[in-house]
């Protein structure tokens, strides 16, 4: 009768359990919820990341070129983009889908070769593995990139960023941080039809816009671009952002004027500017110095809390240029040397706009100070290395002076070349005369909230033209060491802060962190270590069953 009551009363404790279970599922199951236990919430996805997946409207399609035979760092990023990818799925009601290609499984050294190239026309860029192995050397073509396409569009994600001065796993890391950006972002592109409106004022001297065709070209990727020609309109329209690119002659009074209540109206300003009249046309001339120019800004964005200052930095951490060392016969021998007026800058703030950037060149930069302005939140964005220095104007650029550098001399530290200035601004009209011609009429002078985003090189806007074809380069791409920096990543992704696009910009503040296991911790401790792993589960479960089995024993031994 006991064993019986026994048995009787184990079956509903199962019976209930069940129903227990089964009610739980019904009650969760029409509410969504994901729990992410991780330090760092490095599985969970961003808010605005989830407004635009679950606003899809259509499945998005990607193919992501990271299967077959992969070194630990790239399964490591296979990994989490299929884990992200998931989350993907998920939130978006199972219309994200994904699959793993291998590019090199192509039969045939032919078709494979040709299956790489058109992925490459597609604009995905695969990078070259070399490792060493117990034979030797590997070396494989491994393409970290993932096609996302859309409504018979499609765009390429190539997932390989961060700063090239960092180590793999670093790079490899900093990777998996944007990861959700990057394909948050493509999605984005081909999802949106109503796109923001970027106006590039023109009319102040600006460069040809050959010199800025590529920046263009990346803008009307995500943009509405129209050029503004402040002369011809008595105010600036509604545009979603401004941009001066290195302007070079003197901006009226009427026309910053116009520029400070499109800020006051809680505008968004980009102002790339250059304070010195500085060419490498004219650097090999013996007495060729530098002076500023004329180009009236400089009261405007003082009054805004920042000073573009009348130098040039210099760094020791520079692009290379050719130099002539010698002759060899008749012939000029050419030598690549650091060229410290194109500093290449490295150290970023921890900040969207900026994060896990891979270098950024400059070229005949100033420096940028801060002033005081009320009601204005101040971010340095970019900075010089440890080795620099700033040289006031006149500043003498010749390239005969690289014989006389002294490493002592660059005796300045990380000093700061781009402002970011957000909050409500004063108007620089405020208690003053108005411009002649302009009305007075509901002119502000106290601003809603806006940006303005100071960098004190307007090179960094312009492309490389190709020699032989007239046509331009990517910009950052650097004909010398054929090396691409990331100068068109940093002006979009201050385009996407600047724009506030749906806040996507916001993700590339995920972190990931590394706990790599201490190689040395283990070559010492690595029997401990095994038997830890190996013997204790063995010790611990026969015990547990010794235990489990004294209790039973002690519990039903009458």
């Amino acid at each position: 009768m006991v064993m019986r009551g026994k048995k009787v009363y184990d079956l509903l404790v199962l019976a209930n359990g069940l129903a227990l279970a089964v009610l739980v599922n019904l009650l969760v199951s029409n509410h969504f919820f994901r729990i992410d236990l991780t330090e760092e919430k490095r599985f969970t996805v961003k808010e605005p990341t989830r407004k635009l997946l679950q606003s899809l409207e259509d499945e998005v399609y990607m193919e992501v070129y990271l299967e077959g035979e992969l070194n630990a760092p790239f399964r490591r990023m296979r990994k989490a983009v299929i884990e992200l990818l998931e989350e993907f799925r998920i939130y978006s009601g199972n219309r994200v889908r994904y699959t793993l290609v291998n590019p090199n499984a192509a039969m045939g050294e032919k078709a494979r070769n040709e299956y790489i190239r058109s992925l490459m026309e597609k604009g995905i860029v695969p990078t070259r593995v070399v490792e060493r192995t117990t034979h030797g050397t590997s070396e494989k073509l491994i393409f970290p990139a993932v096609l996302v396409s859309y409504g018979g569009a499609e765009t390429a994600v190539n997932m390989l960023k961060g700063s090239s001065a960092g180590s793999r796993d670093e790079k490899i890391n900093q990777s998996i941080e944007g990861l959700e950006y990057e394909l948050a972002n493509a999605i984005y592109k081909l999802t949106n039809t109503e796109k923001k409106r970027v106006g590039v004022v023109v009319g102040i001297g600006e460069p040809d816009s050959l010199r800025w065709a590529s920046l263009n070209n990346a803008l009307l990727e995500r943009y509405e671009v129209y050029k503004v020609n402040l002369r011809k309109k008595n105010k600036i329209p509604g545009y979603d952002a401004l941009i001066l690119i290195k302007p070079t002659t003197a901006v009226s009074e009427a026309d910053k004027f116009k520029i400070d209540q499109y800020v006051m109206s809680g505008g968004r300003l980009l102002v790339l500017l250059d304070k010195l009249d500085a060419v490498m046309d004219s650097a090999s001339r013996e007495n060729y110095f530098a002076f500023p120019y004329a180009v009236n800004l400089d009261d405007l964005l003082f009054k805004y809390g920042v000073r573009v200052n009348n130098d040039l930095v210099q760094d020791r951490m520079a692009a290379l240029y050719p130099v002539v060392t010698g002759t060899s016969g008749a012939r000029p021998e050419m030598q690549l040397m650091e060229w410290p007026f194109f500093p290449l800058i490295n150290h970023m703030a921890d900040h969207p706009v900026t994060r896990n950037l891979d270098a950024v060149v400059l070229r005949f930069a100033s420096s940028v100070d801060t002033v005081k302005a009320p009601g204005v939140r101040k971010t340095a964005l970019m900075f010089t290395s440890a080795f620099s220095r700033k040289v006031g104007a006149p500043v003498r650029i010749s390239i005969n002076d690289l014989r006389k550098t002294k490493p002592v001399e660059y005796n300045q530290r990380q000093v700061p070349v781009a402002w970011l200035l957000e909050g409500t601004f004063t108007s620089l009209y405020k208690n003053r005369f108005l411009p002649e011609g302009v009305k007075a009429d509901n002119y502000l002078t106290e601003g809603k909230p806006a940006k303005v985003l100071v960098i004190g090189d307007g090179d960094i806007a312009l492309n490389e033209i190709n020699p032989r074809t007239g046509n331009p380069v990517q910009l950052g791409y650097d004909p010398f060491t054929q090396y691409t920096f990331a100068n068109e990543e940093l002006l979009m992704n201050a385009m996407a802060w600047l724009t506030d696009e749906n806040g996507l910009i916001t993700t590339k503040n995920k972190t990931v962190k590394i706990r790599p296991l201490s190689r040395t911790a283990l070559q010492q401790h690595k029997l401990q270590w095994q038997i830890i792993n190996v013997v204790m589960p063995v010790l611990l479960l026969t015990l547990s069953g010794w235990i489990y089995t004294w209790l039973r024993k002690r519990k039903f031994t009458t």
